[in-house]
C-alpha cells in the first residue's frame, strides 16, 4: 500500500464519555498536519506511522477471519506482536505455550499464520470465574468456554488444558519452550508460571507479557520487572502495553 492506512476503533478502556472521546480524536486528526498513518485503538494514539503490520497479508487474513468482537479487533497491534514473536521462535528448538488463552482468538490467529506442524502448542486457562479469584471476569467466562476453545483447535498437536496455572502444568507442559505468551491478569499467577517454566525456556525464547505496560495491571509490571531483573534480563515495554523479553 503506497499510503499508510488509518486504523481507528472505539476500543479504549477507562473512558467515561465515548462519544466525547471520539470527537476528541476527530479534533486531533483535524489539528495535525500529518493525515496518514494514524492508529487509534487499545489506549494508543499514534500518527505518522507506516503501520506495516496491516499490510502483512497472512496476518491480515487470519485476523479478519477470527477477530470478531470490538476488543478482539481493537487489539490488532498486540495480536501482530504475538505473531512476530512466534515467527521468530520458529528459529529455535522448542514448543509454544499460552497461559491465559481465554477464547483462543490470539492463539488461533497465531496458529493460522505460523506453521506449527512440527511443534506442540499448549493453551492454559480456567475458562470460568468466581468472585474468589484474584483475576477479574471476562464476558465469555462460563461452563461452555472450555469446549468452545477445544473445538476451535482441532489440530492434534494443540493441547487445551483447564485449571489453575501452574498446577495445571501437571496435565502437560513442554520440556523445551521457545515461545510463551502470558496473559492471566494476575501477578501471583504470572510469577508462578514464570518460576515453573524458567528451566524449560530455551536460549533466545520469546516471552510476551500481555499487560505489562497497562496501569490497571501495575502489580504485574512491578513483579515481572523484579523477576527478570534478578536474572539479569530486562523487559521491553511496548506502546501496545505488552512486555517483550528475549530469553
Amino acid at each position: 500500500m503506497l499510503q499508510p492506512p488509518l486504523y481507528r476503533s472505539r476500543f479504549f478502556w477507562g473512558v467515561n464519555d465515548p462519544d466525547g472521546f471520539d470527537k476528541g480524536l476527530d479534533g486531533l486528526v483535524s489539528a495535525a498536519r500529518v493525515k496518514q498513518g494514524w492508529f487509534m485503538s487499545d489506549n494508543m494514539i499514534a500518527f505518522g506511522r507506516n503501520l506495516g503490520f496491516l499490510d502483512d497479508a497472512p496476518f491480515r487474513k487470519a485476523w479478519e477471519t477470527h477477530a470478531k468482537t470490538q476488543s478482539e479487533r481493537g487489539i490488532v497491534w498486540r495480536s501482530h506482536v504475538v505473531v512476530w514473536a512466534a515467527r521468530r521462535a520458529l528459529r529455535l528448538e522448542g514448543d509454544f505455550i499460552e497461559c491465559g488463552c481465554y477464547k483462543g482468538t490470539t492463539a488461533r490467529i497465531m496458529a493460522d499464520v505460523v506453521d506449527l506442524t512440527d511443534r506442540q502448542l499448549y493453551l492454559y486457562d480456567l475458562f470460568e470465574h468466581d468472585a474468589s479469584m484474584v483475576h477479574h471476569a471476562m464476558p465469555e467466562h462460563g461452563p461452555d468456554l472450555f469446549e468452545f476453545v477445544k473445538a476451535r483447535f482441532p489440530e492434534p498437536n494443540t493441547h487445551v488444558i483447564r485449571g489453575f496455572v501452574p498446577e495445571s502444568f501437571e496435565q502437560g507442559v513442554p520440556d523445551r519452550i521457545a515461545f510463551a505468551h502470558i496473559d492471566m491478569n494476575n501477578a501471583p499467577a504470572e510469577i508462578a508460571a514464570l518460576n515453573a517454566i524458567e528451566d524449560r525456556l530455551v536460549p533466545g525464547a520469546m516471552i510476551v507479557l500481555d499487560d505489562f505496560g497497562a496501569i490497571p495491571y501495575r502489580r504485574q509490571h512491578v513483579a515481572e520487572t523484579a523477576w527478570f531483573g534478578e536474572r539479569g534480563r530486562f523487559v521491553l515495554e511496548l506502546p501496545t502495553s505488552q512486555g517483550l523479553v528475549i530469553w
